[in-house]
């Protein structure tokens, strides 16, 4: 990033994360984290936002206004570029987090990532999600548009702990969607989310096995 989009950028995550209730510290390793995927963006095509301050917006504070609603360990589906779970594990190093995606490039620049950002509570899978079968169970997924609420259930549901949630990001929500899910998932709650200078609808379906 140029002098002057590194200052704006970093002014916008500072207010951003004081939005968030977020420690300031957490600009550098972010920034940092924006720089490596702003380079890597412009050969890999990772992301079709390309301008760092709507990545920041669109990206990293998108990201991390799901903190407060994370427990662990995490797992990071169609994780893409590391969203939301490379944001999250910066913003808690103690929280476990794998990030999880099929495409090759994507996994090669997650791998970079980590490696360059000494990210040591990440670790990274190159797998589709239906093939990976971890040693144990993950207490919460995630993911941003994965694909339909009801297929993530479905194609997660042997990564799930028993008593763990399902935490799926979504833009405007369609009504249909939340109710065409697979039998013994259900809604738990579903939560609106603000992300700082974002006008756009967010919203944060959290859902977990029905237990009889």
């Amino acid at each position: 990033m140029g002098r002057d989009s590194v200052g704006a950028s970093h002014v916008l995550l500072e207010q951003g994360l004081k939005a968030l209730a977020l420690p300031a510290q957490l600009a550098e390793p972010l920034l940092a984290y924006l720089d490596e995927l702003l380079k890597w963006n412009a050969a890999y095509n990772l992301t079709s936002v390309r301008e760092p301050g709507a990545m920041v917006t669109r990206h990293l504070l998108d990201s991390l206004v799901l903190q407060p609603y994370i427990h662990g360990p995490l797992l990071d589906v169609g994780s893409g570029a590391g969203l939301p779970g490379i944001p999250l594990a910066i913003a808690n190093p103690a929280l476990a987090v794998t990030v999880l995606d099929s495409n090759g490039k994507k996994a090669r620049f997650l791998r970079h990532a980590v490696r360059t950002l000494k990210l040591g509570n990440v670790a990274v899978v190159e797998a589709r999600v239906e093939d990976y079968a971890p040693a144990q169970p993950f207490a919460a997924i995630t993911s941003r548009a994965f694909t339909s609420l009801g297929d993530f259930f479905r194609l997660t549901d042997h990564l799930l702990a028993r008593d763990g949630q399902w935490l799926a990001m979504k833009g405007k929500l369609d009504t249909q969607e939340t109710q065409d899910l697979p039998a013994g998932v259900g809604i738990v709650d579903i939560k609106q989310l603000k992300v700082p200078g974002l006008a756009e609808a967010r919203h944060l379906v959290i859902a977990a096995r029905s237990h009889a």
